[in-house]
């Protein structure tokens, strides 16, 4: 081949190859998802990592049993590895003062706080928030939920403390707010619910640990019908964070993969929550997000 020739292949070769390797953004196919990617939760426009850090697994007991240098190595093995979501909540025992120590020295405009309060009387709610943030060493929550919300009428029952959160909202102590609901009655209440920006649902492949008619059923629960809330309170711009991946850490590895995969490519989910006692329940949960992205 004459050598002008083989100037003028190259150049049309070369060209070629970036205009195929620029066909995957030019032509609609989107780059590739992952487990530490910063999502939107709907209207609360808090974004966070789709893998949380949870520390609720039995009220926190696997997390305080680790003490407070191991559950701190844990902590900052999960930010290093790109998890910048944290959750915790009131009824965690010491989990809010675990978690302040934990993240201590890190900017905390690199990282999302998620906490959530047990509403009932007696108690006046800022004063709550205000013990919540002084124990978790933080100036303000990125979202509050109204934890436990088990009843058909939780959006009246609640609405001294729902008030309060918007309240806070003022004040500039939390940015976004929600409620976390167990049981299909309490569920159902959640589409049309004009004050949600996030909702907290329990999700798997399989109905275990997750919502049915009785809110402590020890069965299965509705799939189906949880699936369908999900989807309807997304549809109406609620972000949606899902727990019980695991199934409270009763699932084997396969159905760890499969709970992963069907939160995010059937129910349709924002991000999810894990509670971890070592760094491979680490390293395993972001895989397994990871694989069902893919």
């Amino acid at each position: 081949m004459p050598p002008s020739s083989r100037r003028t292949f190259l150049r049309t070769s070369l060209a070629a190859g970036a205009l195929a390797g620029a066909g995957h953004t030019l032509f609609g196919r989107q780059p590739r998802r992952t487990a530490t990617d910063l999502v939107t939760l709907g209207r609360s426009n808090v974004r966070v990592t789709r893998l949380a850090f949870g520390t609720g697994s039995f009220s926190g007991q696997v997390q305080r049993d680790l003490g407070q240098e191991g559950f701190t190595r844990l902590v900052r093995y999960a930010y290093d590895h790109g998890i910048r979501f944290y959750e915790t909540a009131e009824s965690y025992g010491q989990m809010h003062q675990m978690l302040g120590v934990a993240l201590q020295g890190i900017p905390r405009d690199s990282y999302q706080l998620m906490s959530k309060v047990t509403t009932r009387g007696g108690i006046d709610p800022q004063a709550k928030f205000d013990e919540l943030r002084r124990a978790a060493r933080t100036e303000y929550f990125d979202i509050m939920l109204l934890h436990w919300q088990h009843t058909a009428d939780w959006p009246d029952e609640s609405r001294r403390w729902a008030d309060a959160i918007s309240e806070a909202q003022q004040r500039r102590i939390i940015v976004g707010r929600g409620a976390s609901v167990h049981g299909l009655p309490a569920l159902r209440a959640m589409p049309g619910d004009d004050w949600l920006q996030v909702a907290m649902i329990r999700m798997n492949h399989n109905g275990t640990r997750m919502d049915a008619e009785d809110y402590a059923t020890g069965g299965r629960g509705n799939v189906a019908e949880v699936v369908e809330h999900v989807k309807q309170v997304r549809r109406e711009g609620m972000g949606v964070v899902s727990m019980k991946l695991i199934g409270e850490g009763t699932f084997n590895h396969a159905d760890r993969q499969a709970a992963m995969r069907f939160a995010f490519r059937n129910a349709g989910v924002d991000a999810v929550t894990v509670g971890y006692k070592n760094t491979a329940e680490i390293d395993e949960a972001l895989q397994n997000i990871n694989i069902a992205l893919a």
